[in-house]
């Protein structure tokens, strides 16, 4: 890229070939030197044959590599490999093989590097993570100067780099700017701290969440933080889908060079990546992994680990001739991903759905519904001037409830559950196999504390929001069908209690099967129940135990809004950066020793948070 040569080209795969027939031949002209000294490897002798044979036919393909390649890259690889074969034929050779070809792990990261060795990037903009917290968008660094040596301008370099990470800056902006905003409620405070989050913002609904902006102004606007999704804000103030959509593009960019100003058409294949970038459709073809492979492959003593991307669509039939392709090329291995194989891969892609007149409608119907409910709320706790004393709703003697066996980090954990005559959670048990009695008491001790607070009438919701995410030993993979990954063991048992209660699945790595359009009808109907006083037919619910509250009707009516939503921003703060992220981890594991998501890397998958790789050297 930063030479001006498309990936998948001529010229590409000519140097590819030249520059690794160099390493490898330097390589093995250096293991003579070494068994000049020390001797060639154990019963060389009996197979000096074989090996200067193979030596010779390295040589050989020397002369196939392509003719697009510097003359002076070719002229360099014949000079190392006649000589490791002149030197190999005095001395021997200290190693068998010298080389194979993989991604970097660890070491890539450490060293800033933009690609990992033979791979083509995996995306032109990324979401670097600071070491302070957050994330700060980034372009590629070899970005510049491939379009220095394509012949642009710097004010076109500019140009073309603001187009793919935008503005970053509310000023001079379409639409979405100081003025706008201040004319529509937002004040200059608030409108500073958007400012600011928008080097590290995937789009504007993440640089005006409630966390960036203050729940405040959500409060102020007739919005509920807890409940209301991502870009609500923006909307409510009266921005309409179109002109958020053409000032997010300006402002925070299309992370892609498709279309960018004054980029002409026959260099856009020099930006090709692994996958496609932001809004853009172009991307490497498969072939075109194969043939960067085929370039090296003559000049590597083993075989090359490097992934052969594929789009979620792609046939049997068609990974099939792949690999027969391979195969005719002379490629010792083969590595393939198809999109969203895995059955762990929360995302396939990232789309956004515009909504048509009648939704529109139908969701300010149901945002003024929810509002009319906590107005009426409001009041009803401002008629009582004193606190009512809190009172301990017992469990029936006989009562039902389910068991739920798990293995947290290679501990094994129980967690019953007893529950009211309505279905409601009433008091939890946590056993474990290994733990010893002091863990045991304080892990009893604790859950009778919940049970507790549960049956004096404090909300689930609470709990689940303050231990979830709890992080310490035992933590790590977890054989729940739904919940893959817990950072503790209170982390895991609150991760269940939200989703079978709460109906709560934005912390599940596998959301659960036939959700959505039930939860949204139960919904509405509880609603209804609300305004009018009348009992709607309730159906089965499909979980088993419903999506249940802690039993208080206060607690139970200020959540109606939420529920009331079709899809509850359970994480409002990060829900667009998240869509981003997982299209590009959507399939990672969680990183073995800090516990944060890793990106693919290959075959291997990386850590972007502490460097670690997992499967790679």
């Amino acid at each position: 890229m930063r030479m001006g040569i498309a990936y998948d080209s001529a010229d590409g795969a000519a140097i590819c070939g030249a520059l690794t027939a160099i390493m490898t031949g330097e390589a093995y002209a250096v293991s003579a030197r070494i068994a000049a000294q020390k001797g060639p490897f154990d019963r060389y002798a009996q197979n000096r044959g074989s090996m200067l044979r193979v030596i010779e036919k390295h040589c050989a393909k020397v002369a196939e590599i392509g003719e697009r390649c510097p003359p002076e890259l070719r002229q360099a690889a014949g000079e190392s490999w006649n000589e490791a074969l002149a030197l190999g034929r005095a001395h021997g050779y200290r190693n068998a093989q010298a080389t194979v070809l993989a991604p970097t792990g660890t070491i890539g990261l450490l060293m800033d590097c933009d690609t990992t060795g033979i791979e083509p990037d995996f995306a032109l903009v990324k979401f670097k993570k600071l070491a302070g917290g957050g994330y700060f968008k980034i372009v590629n660094s070899s970005v510049p100067p491939a379009l220095r040596r394509l012949g642009y301008s710097n004010e076109a370099i500019e140009d073309i780099l603001r187009y793919a990470v935008g503005r970053l800056s509310f000023h001079g902006s379409p639409h979405i700017h100081r003025d706008s905003l201040l004319e529509r409620g937002l004040t200059e405070e608030e409108i500073d701290r958007a400012q600011g989050a928008l080097r590290s913002a995937f789009d504007l609904s993440g640089a005006f969440a409630p966390h960036v902006i203050g729940r405040e102004a959500y409060v102020r606007l007739g919005l509920d933080p807890k409940t209301a999704q991502a870009g609500d804000l923006l909307v409510r103030i009266g921005f309409g889908p179109e002109q958020i959509q053409e000032a997010d593009e300006d402002i925070c960019g299309r992370m892609t060079l498709e279309g960018a100003p004054g980029l002409k058409p026959e260099h856009q294949a020099v930006f090709d990546c692994a996958n496609r970038c932001g809004r853009g459709t172009r991307v490497i073809s498969p072939m075109g992994h194969l043939s960067m492979m085929a370039a090296a492959q003559p000049f590597i003593s083993g075989a090359i680990s490097k992934t052969v991307n594929l789009p979620s669509e792609t046939t049997v039939e068609e990974i099939r001739n792949l690999y027969v392709t391979g195969w005719q090329m002379g490629l010792k291995a083969v590595a393939i991903y198809r999109d969203g194989s895995k059955a762990s891969q929360p995302l396939s892609s990232s789309k956004t759905k515009k909504k048509g007149k009648e939704e529109r409608e139908a969701s300010a119907a149901e945002e003024s519904a929810a509002a009319s409910a906590e107005a009426r709320l409001a009041a009803v706790a401002a008629e009582s001037s004193e606190p009512q004393k809190a009172r301990r709703r017992r469990l029936p003697k006989r009562r039902g409830g389910f068991t739920q066996e798990a293995r947290v980090g290679g501990h094994k954990v129980f967690l019953r559950t007893g529950e009211y005559e309505d279905g409601t959670l009433g008091e939890i048990f946590i056993d474990m196999h290994k733990e010893g009695a002091a863990f045991r008491s304080m892990m009893n001790c604790f859950a009778i504390a919940v049970s507790k607070g549960l049956q004096y009438g404090v909300p689930l919701e609470e709990f689940v929001e303050t231990f979830t995410f709890t992080r310490f030993e035992p933590q790590g993979m977890v054989d729940h069908p739904n919940i893959r990954m817990a950072t503790s063991v209170i982390d895991y048992v609150f991760r269940v209690l939200g989703l079978e209660y709460l109906g709560r699945t934005d912390f599940c790595q596998i959301k659960p099967e036939d959700t959505g359009d039930e939860d949204d009808k139960d919904a509405v109907e509880e609603s209804f129940e609300l305004y009018t006083g009348q009992q709607t037919p309730r159906r089965p619910v499909s979980n088993g135990n419903g999506s249940r509250a802690n039993g208080r009707e206060a607690a139970r009516t200020e959540r109606v809004g939420a529920r009331a939503q079709a899809a509850s921003a359970a994480a409002a703060s990060q829900a667009a950066l998240n869509r981003h992220m997982e299209s590009f981890m959507g399939d990672a594991p969680f990183c073995d020793v800090c516990g944060n998501i890793t990106m693919r890397n290959g075959s291997c998958y990386r850590c972007q948070n502490c460097g670690n790789s997992m499967g790679c050297s």
